[in-house]
């Protein structure tokens, strides 16, 4: 299976996500659409669109960058509690109708600010069963007519989704992106996911990790075609490693400078994250060693970075596609890379790394 290479457009209120260049009008759609069109040029597939409470919405911008550009594929992150399944169903079938087929979803069950738009508390054992639920009603939304599902969570009753998604090859619907390390999430994925995505971790840990969810995907009786994996990481990439080194490093001091200097939490801080089992594993990641494998760099997650953020792949472009076709010999064939300044980093891992992954 040839990779797929995507990009990360973070869709935050204020300005200087993860050290991008704080301006005017960074999140208007002119800015936005100049990262898409730019993604198109340097010839990644799309990007990954953040989600949460506070952020603008995330199927809205989908939708407008969509339309801005030919090839662009939004991949919208998306949270059960915060949509019903089927007027997601409804919304991305359009997205993609209107689109040629360019939609794909990433389901998030990770806690948010459930409250503030009326979702209720849970335990983890319940949050996953109802994104089971949720995963089940949107596929079979989108491959019959007439739909009747009784769940504990969610139901509908003779339901059809309007227009109809288009099976294309390889794609019956838009593919379901899907992540988390818990016991539970990874029951869920092995069973209903099209792909699972990890966070950056030692390369023997995710090979320990893909067997599992291999197994897994036996023991849940799966009956979709096979699980697919994917890896959503930052790639500090420059001309030469020294350089790239550099660069990380003075990152890192950066961050740790105003992790000491914050009298509140950075913009964008989810207390959850710190329980959820996925971002734990990266935290402790760091107590094995500043750099594990060649260039898997842990050192930010020790100083307040989070989610991607948390472990960066470090060095040239030589060196990071060495890296990255590694992690394509344990199986993961769907990447999501990133780095800021993102527009500028757009274009430099366009003109230097991504050629010689598609290579």
């Amino acid at each position: 299976m040839t990779s797929d290479y995507l990009w990360y457009i973070p869709n935050e209120v204020a300005p200087g996500h993860r050290g991008d260049e704080p301006q005017d009008g960074h999140n208007s759609l002119e800015t936005l659409a100049g990262q898409a069109l730019a993604l198109e040029r340097a010839g990644f597939s799309g990007a990954l669109i953040g989600t949460g409470w506070g952020r603008p919405d995330t199927f809205t911008v989908a939708t407008a960058l969509a339309a801005r550009t030919s090839t662009f594929s939004p991949l919208v992150a998306v949270r059960p509690g915060y949509w019903r399944p089927a007027n997601l169903a409804a919304s991305i079938a359009t997205l993609d109708q209107l689109s040629g087929g360019r939609a794909r979803v990433n389901i998030v069950s990770g806690k948010d600010d459930l409250a503030a738009y009326g979702d209720d508390d849970s335990d983890q054992s319940q949050r996953y069963e109802r994104t089971a639920e949720f995963i089940e009603l949107l596929r079979a939304l989108w491959t019959r007519e007439q739909v009747t599902y009784r769940g504990d969570h969610f139901a509908v009753t003779d339901s059809t989704v309007q227009p109809r998604v288009t099976p294309r090859p390889g794609r019956p619907h838009p593919p379901l992106y899907f992540g988390g390390a818990s016991a539970a999430a990874e029951r869920v994925s092995a069973r209903l996911a099209d792909v699972q995505l990890f966070w950056g971790e030692p390369r023997d840990d995710l090979a320990e990790r893909i067997d599992r969810l291999r197994r897994l995907t036996e023991q849940q009786g799966r009956e979709l075609p096979p699980l697919q994996f994917g890896l959503r990481i930052t790639t500090v990439v420059r001309d030469t490693s020294e350089e790239a080194w550099d660069v990380a490093e003075r990152k890192v001091a950066d961050l740790a400078q105003k992790q000491a200097d914050a009298g509140a939490p950075p913009v964008g801080y989810n207390p959850h994250r710190r329980r959820a089992v996925g971002q734990q594993r990266l935290y402790d990641l760091a107590e094995r060693g500043d750099v594990l494998d060649d260039n898997l760099y842990t050192a930010p997650g020790r100083v307040g970075a989070g989610g991607a953020a948390s472990t960066w792949l470090v060095g040239s472009a030589e060196d990071v596609a060495k890296s990255l076709r590694r992690y394509e010999d344990l199986g993961i064939t769907h990447f999501i890379l990133s780095d800021t300044p993102y527009r500028r980093e757009i274009e430099r891992q366009g003109e230097i790394l991504l050629p010689l992954l598609r290579g």
